[in-house]
């Protein structure tokens, strides 16, 4: 059995070490948010946040993740929060096509904006050119990702106060 938490609950799973993580959440846990893409960590579709980094699932074996915090985009945000901000820009960009990936931009927004709330837009889409879209909606990505930026920012700006 291995311990992990997952979306701040604590879970025990019996499989084996070597399984990727991605399994574990879409089968064990029955987490199905987190998308299989193209199985060799290049699409980014798979990617959730390990101890808040951003890591490709399909590729972190349960071994890697034992005793750490995972969160997928199966959470429900909490309001005002980096993913809350997230989770809205893409939906007001109308980001989603098929939205097979967006699971993937989702948490990888995340991570980044949680790691550094004043990134320049310039880092910011950078960070982001891991990921791929299969539908191509990149200049709406783009658009909401700044959009998330400057919402984190106000959000920081206003508990500041």
């Amino acid at each position: 059995m291995t311990d992990l938490r997952v979306n701040g609950r604590p879970v025990q799973v019996d499989a084996p070490d070597d399984e990727p993580l991605l399994w574990v959440l879409r089968d064990d846990l029955a987490l199905p948010g987190t998308r299989y893409g193209c199985g060799a960590g290049y699409c980014g579709s798979c990617t959730v946040l390990l101890d808040g980094t951003a890591v490709r699932s399909c590729q972190t074996p349960l071994s890697v993740a034992a005793g750490r915090e995972v969160r997928t985009v199966d959470a429900a945000p909490a309001p005002r929060s980096v993913a809350a901000h997230v989770r809205d820009a893409l939906l007001e960009h109308q980001v989603p096509q098929c939205g097979w990936c967006m699971s993937g931009w989702q948490m990888q927004l995340t991570a980044t904006l949680e790691a550094t709330p004043d990134v320049d837009d310039t880092t910011l889409i950078a960070g982001l050119d891991a990921n791929l879209c299969r539908c191509g909606t990149y200049a709406r990505l783009r658009r909401a990702a700044t959009d998330a930026a400057r919402r984190v920012r106000a959000g920081a700006d206003e508990d500041a106060t």
